[in-house]
């Protein structure tokens, strides 16, 4: 048993001091990592439907607001989810603001936000 090694996570080791750049990071995501749900993919899709619609019944800077934040709603699971609910606030507050042409936005981000368990 005398010399054995068991490592687990990371290890470093340092021989030297000239050309250390970094550390090896003995991670990786699950082999078969769920991805987003059939109902949350197809939420997101009717969601930036109904945003580009409504990107033209609203003023210039909620139109600016909605452009910003189409691209962190509709990107891939890699978007940090507190990015994405802020995302999807900003939306809801614009079509809460606007009367019954925002009730569908309104609908849907609050289904996504039930999807993902932020509601």
């Amino acid at each position: 048993m005398s010399g054995d090694s068991y490592y687990f996570g990371d290890n470093v080791n340092i021989h030297g001091g000239q050309g250390n750049v970094g550390m090896v990071k003995n991670q990786a995501a699950p082999a078969n990592a769920p991805g987003p749900s059939p109902a949350l993919l197809s939420a997101i899709e009717e969601l930036r439907l109904l945003l580009e619609e409504l990107r033209g019944q609203v003023r210039p800077v909620s139109a600016q607001a909605i452009d910003d934040s189409l691209p962190v709603i509709t990107a891939d699971a890699g978007v940090d989810p507190q990015q994405r609910y802020r995302a999807l606030m900003a939306v809801y507050g614009i079509a809460a603001t606007v009367g019954a042409v925002g009730v569908p936005v309104v609908e849907v981000v609050n289904q996504i936000l039930e999807l993902v368990g932020a509601h």
